[in-house]
């Protein structure tokens, strides 16, 4: 039989091991989620590709939230009507349109607070805003989102 002292010095040692391997347990099964947990989590695993559609890009984004560019003509028809709005500075359809995008999930590159602003961009048969919307950076930046803020995508608006 093993002497009691050694047992009782290798207690912690198990303990901390334990611990170890459940902590390692609970990040993989968050990253296998594809959720860091909460409303609004961060996604996980692989970025989405640019040759992906639309919707798909801008909804399956990963570790980087914000895809490559997309001409603003291959995006839903509705996103095109809300950066005519923006050009012109409105009227806009919605009283939050314009308002300050405070970026809080950190999927748009970090700027000074009142850097971004966000806009509706109308989802035929929703009863309510919907959850797509374009956000612009002030040095003319134009992200698109279609799951309320968990992607982004850059959308050239030139041509």
């Amino acid at each position: 039989m093993p002497d009691p002292r050694t047992l009782l010095r290798r207690r912690p040692l198990l303990a901390l091991i334990i611990l170890l391997l459940l902590l390692g347990i609970g990040y993989g099964v968050r990253a296998l989620d594809g959720n860091g947990g909460g409303s609004g989590g961060h996604p996980a695993g692989p970025s989405a590709t640019a040759t992906a559609s639309p919707t798909a890009t801008a909804t399956t984004a990963a570790t980087h939230p914000v895809n490559g560019g997309i001409a603003l003509s291959a995006l839903p028809p509705q996103a095109a009507d809300t950066v005519r709005l923006i050009e012109r500075d409105g009227p806009y359809p919605n009283r939050e349109d314009g308002e300050v995008f405070d970026n809080a999930e950190r999927h748009l590159p970090i700027r000074p607070n009142g850097y971004y602003h966000e806009y509706t961009v109308a989802t035929p048969g929703s009863a309510d805003r919907g959850a797509r919307r374009i956000i612009t950076g002030s040095a003319g930046q134009y992200y698109y989102t279609a799951d309320h803020y968990d992607s982004f995508i850059s959308v050239d608006v030139s041509g």
